[in-house]
């Protein structure tokens, strides 16, 4: 009886042990997910998040203010680009806990409108509230003008950002998209100076 009762007491033991054993592994994946990011991956997608609905609200005035194709197809192509790119920053930011930065009113900030450099980056590129009003008001040629110097600005600072990421970032989808923005965006620069040039 007693064998009997101490081999009962063996096998609940091992249950238990196995048990606790197997309780461990989905411990790890959130580890694992905090470790596959840093404090950089943040500061970029906090940072690239507002950078890109500004290129959108400027990529928005094209069809209204300009009849001029090339201007019209830039537009749209930053638009189709970036909006999918805010989608998923904006779930990373979700995923790693982070609050996301900005609102939707990205006219009316200026280059001191937010502390950036606690953010690790001065946000460079982004258009003032006095930029976009000017922007605003402009039509036809003076328009074109203005919005691809402007969006030249714009796309040299999210070059920046994203080389800060590819030097500093930890997640490697963030990194990989760092490098989609760097490459993309610098063919549009060259694109843009090309026609203020023509």
């Amino acid at each position: 009886m007693n064998a009997r009762s101490l081999a009962a007491a063996l096998v609940a033991a091992a249950a238990l042990l196995v048990a606790g054993c197997s309780a461990e592994p989905p411990a790890a994946p959130p580890a694992q997910q905090q470790a596959d990011h840093n404090q950089a991956d943040v500061t970029f997608a906090q940072g690239m998040v507002p950078h890109h609905q500004q290129a959108i609200e400027m990529a928005d005035q094209v069809p209204s203010r300009t009849s001029n194709p090339a201007v019209i197809g830039l537009a749209d192509r930053i638009r189709a680009a970036q909006q999918p790119e805010i989608d998923k920053l904006n779930g990373w930011l979700s995923a790693w806990g982070a609050s996301a930065t900005g609102g939707t009113d990205h006219g009316g900030m200026d280059h001191g409108g937010m502390d950036h450099g606690q953010m690790g980056h001065d946000m460079g590129g982004m258009m003032s509230a006095d930029d976009m009003a000017a922007l605003e008001r402009a039509q036809g040629p003076e328009f074109d003008r203005m919005w691809l110097q402007m969006m030249v600005e714009h796309h040299r600072g999210a070059v920046e950002m994203a080389g800060t990421e590819l030097r500093d970032g930890q997640h490697a989808e963030a990194k990989a998209m760092a490098r989609q923005i760097v490459d993309s965006q610098q063919a549009e620069i060259d694109e843009m100076n090309a026609l203020l040039r023509g």
